[in-house]
C-alpha cells in the first residue's frame, strides 16, 4: 500500500487576518508561512517522494515548491480537484462577520447539508466527493506506477484536507468539524483494499523518516493482510530502526 503525506498550504496573510480567501487569486505565503514550507522541505529531506500532486492555489504550489525542490523528487502535478472549496459570496469576507450569519451554524452542526450562496457557490459534499476521488484514484496510480512502498504527497486546503480524512476515518462528513489542520501540517494516511489507515494528523514537527515503509520481507502476503490491523497496538514505527 503506498504512503500519502497530505500537507496543508503554509500560512497566508488572509489566515492572519481572518479572511475566507477561497479561490481568490494572488493569496501567496506570507513570512511565517515560507518558514513553514522551508522546514517541511527540511523534514521530508531523504525520504524517496515518488511523486506530488498540488491544488492550483498559489499558496499550495509554493508549499509545493519546497518538497520539489529536493533532489530526486518530481516536479508538481497541479489537480484542481484538490483546490479549496468554492465559498461563493462568502469569499473574501472577514470570518468574524459571516459568524453572524445563519448558515453559519449549519456549517458548523450539519455541513453536509452546507450549500455556500451566490454564483459558484459549492456545496461542502460536493468538495469532499470530488477532493477524495482524486486522492483515492491518484493513490492507486502512484502505487500502480511505484510499487507498494511508495510515497506520495498531496498539497491542500483545511477544510479539503479534514474532509479527506473523515473520509479515511470511515466518519461523516459532519463529523469534519472534530478535525484540526493547521497551516503546513503533515497527515498521513495509507489505503488498503479493505480499510484505510490514519498514520499520522496535524503533525508539526514529528520525524516523517520514520514513516518511510521497512522493507518487506519475502515471505508471501495473504490477500488481505495488508489490511489487518495490528491487535495490541504493535511495537511502533521505531521498531524497524
Amino acid at each position: 500500500m503506498a504512503t500519502l503525506f497530505l500537507v496543508r498550504h503554509g500560512r497566508t496573510q488572509a489566515n492572519v487576518d481572518g479572511i475566507l480567501a477561497g479561490w481568490t487569486p494572488g493569496v501567496g505565503l506570507d513570512e511565517l508561512g515560507r518558514q513553514q514550507a522551508e522546514r517541511l522541505g527540511a523534514r521530508l529531506e531523504g525520504i524517496p517522494v515518488t511523486g506530488v500532486v498540488t491544488s492550483p492555489l498559489d499558496r499550495c504550489q509554493q508549499t509545493a515548491a519546497a518538497v520539489t525542490a529536493l533532489d530526486g523528487i518530481p516536479a508538481a502535478v497541479v489537480d484542481p480537484r484538490l483546490g479549496e472549496v468554492r465559498y461563493g459570496d462568502w469569499e473574501g469576507q472577514e470570518l468574524k462577520k459571516l459568524a453572524k450569519e445563519a448558515l453559519w451554524k449549519v456549517v458548523q452542526q450539519h455541513p453536509s447539508g452546507v450549500l455556500f450562496p451566490g454564483d459558484g457557490g459549492e456545496s461542502l459534499r460536493s468538495m469532499a466527493d470530488r477532493a477524495v476521488g482524486a486522492i483515492r484514484e491518484w493513490d492507486a496510480r502512484i502505487e500502480a506506477e511505484h510499487g507498494p512502498d511508495a510515497i506520495w504527497v498531496a498539497v491542500s486546503h483545511g477544510d479539503v484536507i479534514k474532509a479527506i480524512l473523515a473520509d479515511a476515518l470511515s466518519l461523516h462528513l459532519d463529523q469534519f468539524q472534530r478535525i484540526i489542520v493547521d497551516p503546513c501540517s503533515v497527515s498521513v494516511v495509507r489505503y488498503t483494499p479493505l480499510r484505510s489507515f490514519v498514520v499520522r494528523a496535524n503533525d508539526t514537527g514529528g520525524d516523517l523518516g520514520s514513516l518511510v515503509p521497512p522493507k518487506r520481507r519475502r515471505r508471501r502476503l495473504r490477500r488481505g493482510d495488508d489490511s489487518d490491523a495490528v491487535v495490541g497496538g504493535g511495537a511502533g514505527t521505531d521498531a524497524k530502526r
